[in-house]
């Protein structure tokens, strides 16, 4: 039900735009008119700054900002599952960290970025691990040890 009911919702604020944008008494935002929270316009700002092309649709803003909106959600739950398994309240460097090298997409997209106090991965060296012995099951690997120790 709940999904039922953002959708009513989502198609009530899409028609209350449509009836305030033909009265012409309020502007409506591109990001509210695109349901994003990111700055629609911000980013089609900056994409016509930098200049990647001569031409740069306005939808090329609104999928942006739905791509960064996405990608923050992501990382921000996958941290805060972080967060919970360390029992802390607040979301850490450390925790985006640990969220980015536990995901293979992320860990593959974020492979080249350093977060500032986030520390180091916990691993340990194969060479540093202490070597385990053999130690024979049955009686024919006994006799193979007791060949090899003579």
């Amino acid at each position: 039900m709940p999904s039922q009911q953002s959708s009513v919702d989502k198609k009530s604020k899409q028609e209350e735009n449509k009836s305030i944008e033909q009265s012409g008494s309020k502007k409506v935002s591109a990001s509210s008119r695109a349901a994003v929270s990111f700055p629609v316009g911000r980013i089609n700002r900056y994409l016509r700054k930098m200049q990647l092309s001569p031409r740069v649709s306005n939808l090329a803003g609104v999928y942006l900002a739905a791509v960064l909106e996405y990608l923050s959600a992501e990382l921000l739950e996958l941290g805060g599952n972080a967060c919970t398994q360390n029992k802390k309240k607040t979301i850490q460097p450390r925790h985006l960290m640990l969220a980015i090298s536990n995901d293979e997409e992320l860990d593959k997209l974020l492979k080249d970025v350093l977060l500032p106090s986030a520390g180091v991965l916990p691993s340990i060296h194969s060479m540093l691990l202490p070597k385990s012995s053999f130690k024979p099951e049955n009686d024919k690997d006994k006799k193979l040890s007791q060949v090899f120790d003579d």
